[in-house]
């Protein structure tokens, strides 16, 4: 009875060593059991002492396992993969099952269930793990981008088997896909955004080469660079592909919300945010972007209404407020088009007020972060006017209406043509003799002035009187008399103006 016993014990220990053999070093095939082959283990088979229940279990369990081994080999993966799932449920305890089936699940390009799987066929084995199904697992972590866990599980089988070629191959492939994020990262660090995304999609060939699947992180990492770029087609296109791929991941929301918000796109913001706190109450990203969205549109709207009731400096204040709001991080392309829409809101506030050097600038920065508004260029182009900046004003307009015709209604478009014949107008009367000028006084033109072209360009307002004309002359004859050639310049232009304000009251 005793001797019995012994060699049913003998029977299971060769079983269990069954599991740590490995003929393949950690190909993607089934462990087959063929009792032909005399190097094979035998098969794990149930003792004489188990319950006849058990016995019939595991003789199922058994043939499923044949089954899906000859279902592998025809590459019938789906089969094999239900064969021995049927197998697992029949005998749970055996690792090769398991084992098998991430082998299948593997060919299928299913990274993820694989894993699993060679995760609980090691923890079976216990202390007694099998490097075939380590250099397995090290596969499966490294087509879904877990280097670290992969180069651990790695490190385990090679301790087993030190000069196993495939597991050495393995482990120099995860080398260099670290090497590939850590520059990733520096570059990222630096702020050199092509090189950075020229690291990542190294990163991505390696797991789409065998098609694997992307971390979350990495899609993460995707859109976060195209958003440092400006590139805001590519980065909503990037992060709507990692909606499809995790919908639920609070992570993704979140930088899909950014996404809506730099683009100005607020109530959609404010939704992914609060969608992103519903998957996760503590998710801090979120929380920070719902409280920066509800910040900057009740800013902006303040704004909008000092604007329509007249309180100019109360809207410029406001518009000021929610850009600082904003920022100008050059990870989240320096605001974006929000930023750009709030600095050419502040610019017409300012334009209103007589600001025009600060208005100027507000809408060079606006327009640098999106060029396709055909307001701010309309604004930019009305600012020029009034700094007598003509040829800027033309080219201000005529962009404004290239852009305005695909985004404003014909009305808008209408008011942009007469606003560009103006400045034409006033651009060709900006190339006679300067006269206003060379009394030196400032003034602003005006296309509407009954003077000539000549008079057009006096250094006194247009709207003179013939005393303020005779104070200029007295002036400039203080200047020049010594110099009769500069004087006599000068008494031209103040000729023709006296002339001309005699005709003016005449007229009145």
């Amino acid at each position: 009875m005793a001797g019995n016993k012994k060699k049913q014990q003998k029977k299971k220990q060769q079983a269990k060593a069954a599991a740590t053999t490995s003929p393949t070093n950690g190909v993607a095939t089934p462990d087959t059991h063929d009792e032909e082959m005399s190097d094979s283990p035998e098969p794990q088979t149930p003792t004489l002492s188990d319950p006849p229940a058990v016995l019939d279990l595991a003789k199922q369990a058994e043939k499923q396992k044949e089954l899906g081994n000859t279902a592998f080999t025809s590459k019938k993966f789906q089969d094999a993969v239900e064969h021995y799932s049927r197998a697992i449920e029949y005998n749970p305890n055996e690792p090769n099952y398991s084992s098998n089936r991430a082998a299948a699940y593997m060919a299928l390009k299913k990274y993820k269930p694989a894993t699993a799987d060679c995760q609980h066929a090691l923890s079976i084995q216990g202390d007694s793990p099998s490097a075939k199904v380590l250099i397995r697992l090290a596969r499966c972590q490294l087509y879904t981008g877990h280097t670290a866990p992969a180069l651990s599980a790695l490190r385990t089988a090679l301790s087993l088997e030190p000069k196993n070629d495939a597991a050495l191959q393995l482990q120099k492939k995860i080398l260099e896909l670290e090497d590939h994020v850590r520059n990733f990262e520096r570059a990222k660090g630096r702020k050199d955004w092509g090189m950075a995304r020229l690291a990542l999609d190294k990163c991505s060939q390696v797991i789409d080469a065998e098609g694997g699947e992307i971390p979350l992180q990495w899609r993460v990492w995707k859109v976060e660079l195209e958003l440092a770029k400006g590139n805001w087609d590519a980065a909503s296109i990037a992060a709507n592909d990692a909606m499809r791929v995790e919908p639920n991941s609070p992570d993704i929301v979140t930088v899909r919300g950014l996404v809506m918000f730099l683009t100005a796109k607020m109530a959609q913001a404010l939704q992914h945010a609060q969608s992103a706190l519903r998957l996760d109450p503590g998710h801090e990203p979120a929380m920070r972007l719902r409280k920066r969205v509800k910040d900057v549109d009740r800013l902006k709207e303040e704004g909008n209404t000092a604007f329509k009731t007249g309180q100019l400096e109360e809207a410029v204040t406001k518009y000021g407020e929610a850009i600082e709001r904003i920022g100008a991080d050059d990870s989240e392309g320096k605001g974006g088009h929000i930023r750009a829409m709030l600095l050419s809101n502040r610019a017409t506030a300012l334009l209103k007020l007589g600001r025009y050097e600060e208005a100027l600038s507000d809408t060079d920065i606006s327009i640098e972060l999106n060029k396709q508004s055909f307001k701010v260029h309309r604004t930019r182009a009305r600012i020029n006017l009034k700094l007598e900046k003509y040829e800027s004003a033309v080219g201000d307009f005529r962009t404004a209406i290239e852009y305005a015709e695909s985004e404003a209604g014909d009305a808008e478009v209408r008011a942009l043509r007469t606003e560009l014949k103006k400045a034409e107008v006033d651009l060709k009367r900006s190339k006679t003799k300067d006269y206003y000028k060379i009394l030196g006084k400032n003034f602003s033109v005006s296309s509407q002035s009954s003077l000539s072209y000549v008079s057009a360009f006096l250094g006194v307002s247009r709207d003179c009187t013939e005393i303020e004309i005779k104070k200029a002359y007295r002036r400039e004859s203080l200047k020049h008399h010594p110099d009769k050639v500069r004087f006599l310049e000068r008494i031209i232009p103040i000729k023709i103006l006296i002339s001309a304000v005699g005709r003016r009251r005449r007229e009145i």
